[in-house]
């Protein structure tokens, strides 16, 4: 506890008891006593108010589910790489994300592109600045 070992407690306490006095040993003794009891009660109705706002048993949660340390992300890219659903490639994907994902999605793909109007670029002229929105930033 807060890097204190056995005979270092110990030798605090003594020393406490020294500064204390044997006089008002007995009062510190209960007060601390006191104050104790009143944070185990505190944590008791902490724990009792999270129960009720939760309102499931915290002690049925299966808390290693929610573990990270269990989630490899070697072996969730591989589980995705070697999995045999091939998932349907949106129409507006890039052709390099069609080409990967397979022959029919490929032709899904381009039947998509053959569908849309060609993207027009515009260009500024020669030396005037790109417009900038001071709000946008």
């Amino acid at each position: 506890m807060f890097g204190i070992n056995g005979p270092e407690f110990f030798l605090l306490l003594i020393i406490g008891v020294l500064v204390i006095g044997p006089q008002r040993l007995p009062e510190y003794t209960q007060k601390l006593a006191n104050l104790v009891k009143e944070v185990r009660r505190m944590a008791s109705g902490a724990r009792e108010q999270i129960k009720e706002e939760v309102g499931i048993d915290i002690d049925d949660v299966d808390w290693k589910k929610y573990d990270p340390r269990q989630y490899d992300p070697r072996r969730i890219i591989k589980e995705a790489l070697l999995d045999d659903e091939s998932k349907p490639v949106s129409a507006g994907a890039p052709a390099a994300v069609a080409a990967v994902s397979g022959a029919a999605a490929a032709g899904a793909a381009g039947i998509a592109a053959a569908q849309r109007p060609a993207r027009v670029v515009q260009s500024l002229p020669a030396g005037e600045a790109a417009p900038f929105d001071t709000e946008a930033t």
